[in-house]
């Protein structure tokens, strides 16, 4: 039990994480999940397709090209053309996007890097394993 509390404060840590950050670069939730997406496949050396963000998000094609819209006209993506499927795009963040995700939140993301560097390669390897099990839990098609 004392491990799923612990799991349950780290959510709550990370929603007035993200709460602050759609404030902080104003947009609503589906937007910066998004955004989290592209940066955590970027991040994996993936590309991000729009129908891969209307799955993670489980929202209508329709609703992602209105989201696709409005994070294209406020600069922080934009659509390029596939490499290798000349009919298809994949969506990018911008640089701009980046710097301002980084400016807001770069305190937070070295303040976790900061609690890290405590711990063990093992310990941070074991602790790893027991949140990418609660996630599949949770989804099983997270990662």
């Amino acid at each position: 039990m004392e491990m799923l509390r612990a799991i349950r404060g780290f959510g709550d840590a990370q929603d007035r994480m993200h709460g602050g950050m759609k404030h902080g670069m104003d947009m609503n939730a589906s937007d910066l999940a998004a955004l989290r997406l592209i940066i955590i496949r970027e991040e994996q050396q993936r590309t991000v397709t729009p129908r891969e963000i209307a799955t993670h998000l489980r929202i209508s094609t329709a609703s992602t090209t209105k989201l696709l819209d409005r994070l294209t006209d406020s600069g922080h993506v934009r659509r390029v053309a596939h490499a290798t499927d000349r009919r298809a795009r994949v969506i990018e963040l911008t640089d701009t996007a980046r710097t301002e995700f980084f400016r807001l939140f770069g305190p937070q993301l070295s303040a976790m890097r900061d609690a890290l560097s405590g711990f063990s390669d093992d310990e941070l390897a074991a602790a790893s394993r027991v949140i990418a099990a609660v996630s599949a839990a949770i989804d099983p098609e997270a990662g």
